[in-house]
């Protein structure tokens, strides 16, 4: 949409990176508060439960601050765009698996 409406596309692939970097630090920031979540009025019996759910929490966060710090600069940078839009794209899919993973794993505990 945004290569579509926007005037240029340079003036889109920057709203895109923009929206993207939004999206990863909600992604950190969402984790932080689900781990919190997790540790904190958490019965002895459900406490096992929630490791596998932290596990994949922090990978989704892994992914988003790998995102952020190492493939967001070398897309601005026009650096082998082909590989590093590959690279992303995989990432954002891994995130949306650890995402469902997740919350499949917080419904099952109750």
């Amino acid at each position: 949409m945004l290569f579509a409406n926007l005037s240029t596309p340079a003036i889109a692939g920057a709203m895109a990176a923009k929206l993207f970097s939004a999206l990863n630090w909600l992604t950190v920031i969402c984790g932080v508060l689900l781990m919190i979540i997790f540790r904190s009025n958490q019965p002895a019996e459900l406490e096992n439960k929630a490791y596998p759910a932290i596990f994949f929490v922090m990978i989704g966060m892994l992914t988003a601050l790998l995102l952020e710090f190492a493939i967001a600069p070398r897309i601005v940078a026009r650096q082998d765009l082909r590989l590093w839009h590959s690279v992303g794209t995989g990432l954002y899919v891994l995130q949306w698996v650890c995402a469902t993973v997740t919350f499949r794993k917080i419904s099952s505990r109750s």
